[in-house]
């Protein structure tokens, strides 16, 4: 800052001239930074909370607006365009413009995702887009919200309401139900009652982590959030390397037709706890993350309350597990774009090497692992290894969890021998719904395709799909029936990888958005089609544009004449 003399005020130079009054930019609101003050009160300012604080303003205000955006950078030393990219980035964060309405202060999402279409959730959007006042509610689309078993589904406000209707929401409204519900679940004194944690500190006090790593090794447990890696040879890759190590629990579970993960920690909660506490302490972790998805707020309620419980009885100490809230954003389920998110920033998945194990959370070796996972972690220690390993079924061995729904009788979370078909997990669900019979499946989520029905007898487990053209992924299985279109359910699919591109790559974003018009054309253009396939399939960066292909390729294959 220069000063004018002849007026004796501060002035900004720029080059020559008289300079000017004030900086570039939006202009900083006293008014404004009152506020962010007051509700950060003494909440670190550090520059990976941002994300943190963006919620606190969304949650607090209903939305973001400029100025509050701008005082938000001033108190954390941050250029607003940083701010402003990172808030864009997420789904959940409405962003207002100076002179720009603010969305009502209620807000309706529908999930369009393939069990809710399949349950009629086009039919009731409309409904509710015709029947409420714009003024007062808006209603919105949105991605799959982890309730596939309770079709159609959609949050109001933070209230999930299963097998919606008009009804149910206008009911809802009126009665000022718009906040989440908490299950009952087994809270910590029940857990202990029944043991838990004694396996933790008894490791604690005299465990070996090879013995432990050996037991996971034993028990056949890979990564089920749905790359299948080995689970305890992540602890020797991330062990080997310098510290501070950190652990992140990867539960952004945001694959439409998966709900496990929200079903274990909706009713044992400290199962995964221990599990990825014990897994900390294998690695020797200085700090824990949990990154949970914003679409399950019961869930986070849960694990508030539940490591304040842990802070308490001194199994932790305080701030060694931070939680951390999603914003609506798929990517962030692959283990890179999540590490970013932790890190305040917006979900881009890296590029690789070097892997998360050697430059996790800040730039440091980080054990990655799904909530399901852990949850078996902390059940091998205690139960042994044999839980798993001595199931065999179909030559397959272990337990998979399916997240049956579609048109099934009765949609829900099946554990059964990871050799399962397809027809024994129907069975399992009570068979097909009534009046439909069986046509085709999405065995994994839908990255991983839909197969037809005569592909029943194929164990649903690792490396038994590949030669087919598609893979188990977090065993999603999504049941079609006679009654419905195979090429219809694919058109959704690319639908969901066309709004949850990171944009970052253009294979993918500029694939899937190409994929989704060529689709719609009333008879597929298969040689173009295919050639798009192969670009996205081997130019993308991360996993979602590589997978996103195979419901294009298996409806081509297994569907022609739908096409």
């Amino acid at each position: 800052m220069a000063l004018d003399h002849e007026n004796g005020v501060g002035v900004w130079k720029s080059g020559r001239g008289k300079g000017r009054a004030m900086p570039k930019g939006r202009q900083l609101d006293e008014g404004a930074l009152a506020e962010v003050r007051e509700l950060l009160g003494n909440r670190p300012r550090r520059r990976d909370l941002l994300i943190e604080h963006l919620h606190l303003l969304q949650d607090h205000f209903g939305h973001l607006s400029a100025r509050h955006m701008r005082a938000l950078g001033e108190e954390m030393r941050l250029p607003m365009a940083e701010i402003w990219e990172v808030a864009s980035f997420y789904a959940h964060f409405d962003l207002v413009k100076e002179g720009e309405t603010p969305p009502p202060a209620l807000t309706i999402r529908v999930c369009d995702s393939l069990s809710c279409e399949l349950a009629g959730a086009e039919a009731l959007l409309a409904a509710l887009s015709d029947g409420m006042d714009p003024a007062q509610v808006r209603v919105l689309r949105a991605p799959c919200m982890g309730r596939c078993d309770t079709a159609p589904v959609l949050e109001l406000g933070h209230n999930h309401i299963d097998r919606a209707t008009p009804q149910k929401v206008a009911a809802a409204i009126s009665a000022g139900d718009t906040h989440a519900h908490l299950p009952d679940y087994q809270a910590l004194d029940s857990y202990r009652a029944g043991g838990g944690y004694g396996t933790l500190l008894n490791l604690r006090e005299s465990g070996d982590w090879e013995k432990v790593q050996a037991q996971v090794l034993d028990s056949g447990l890979r990564g089920l959030g749905g790359a299948g890696f080995p689970s305890g040879k992540k602890w020797g890759f991330v062990r080997a390397n310098p510290g501070p190590r950190y652990l992140a629990v990867n539960g952004d579970e945001g694959e439409p037709g998966t709900f496990k993960d929200r079903y274990y920690l909706e009713c044992t909660p400290h199962l995964m706890l221990e599990g990825m506490l014990i897994a900390a302490w294998a690695v020797e972790a200085a700090r824990c993350y949990i990154y949970m998805r914003d679409e399950y707020p019961a869930v986070l309620q849960i694990l508030r309350r539940e490591i304040a419980a842990l802070e308490a009885v001194d199994i932790i100490a305080p701030g060694y597990v931070e939680l951390r809230r999603g914003a609506g954003a798929y990517i962030c389920g692959e283990e890179s774009a999540m590490i970013e998110s932790i890190e305040g920033k917006r979900g881009l998945p890296r590029h690789r090497p070097p892997y998360v194990a050697q430059v996790g959370i800040f730039g440091q070796p980080t054990l990655v692992h799904n909530v399901e996972t852990l949850h078996w972690v902390a059940r091998i220690c205690r139960e042994g290894p044999q839980i798993l390993s001595d199931i065999e079924h179909n030559g397959r061995k272990g337990l998979r969890s399916y997240s049956v729904s579609g048109r099934v009788a009765q949609p829900g979370v099946y554990l059964l021998p990871a050799g399962s078909t397809i027809r024994e997990v129907i069975a399992a669900a009570g068979g097909m719904a009534e009046g439909h019979g069986f046509k085709a499946y999405q065995p994994g989520g839908p990255s991983s395709g839909i197969l037809p029905a005569h592909l029943d007898d194929v164990p649903l487990d690792f490396d038994t799909l590949q030669a087919h053209g598609s893979f188990i992924g977090s065993a999603a299985v999504v049941v079609l029936s006679d009654q419905d279109s195979a090429r219809a359910a694919a058109l959704n699919m690319l639908r969901f990888f066309e709004d949850e591109s990171c944009g970052q790559c253009t294979p993918c974003r500029a694939g899937c958005e190409k994929a989704v018009k060529l689709m719609q054309a009333e008879h597929w253009d298969q040689p173009l089609l295919e050639e798009l396939c192969t670009v996205m399939q081997d130019a993308s960066i991360c996993g979602l544009g590589q997978a996103a292909p195979n419901p294009i390729r298996l409806v081509m294959k297994h569907f022609a004449d739908e096409v």
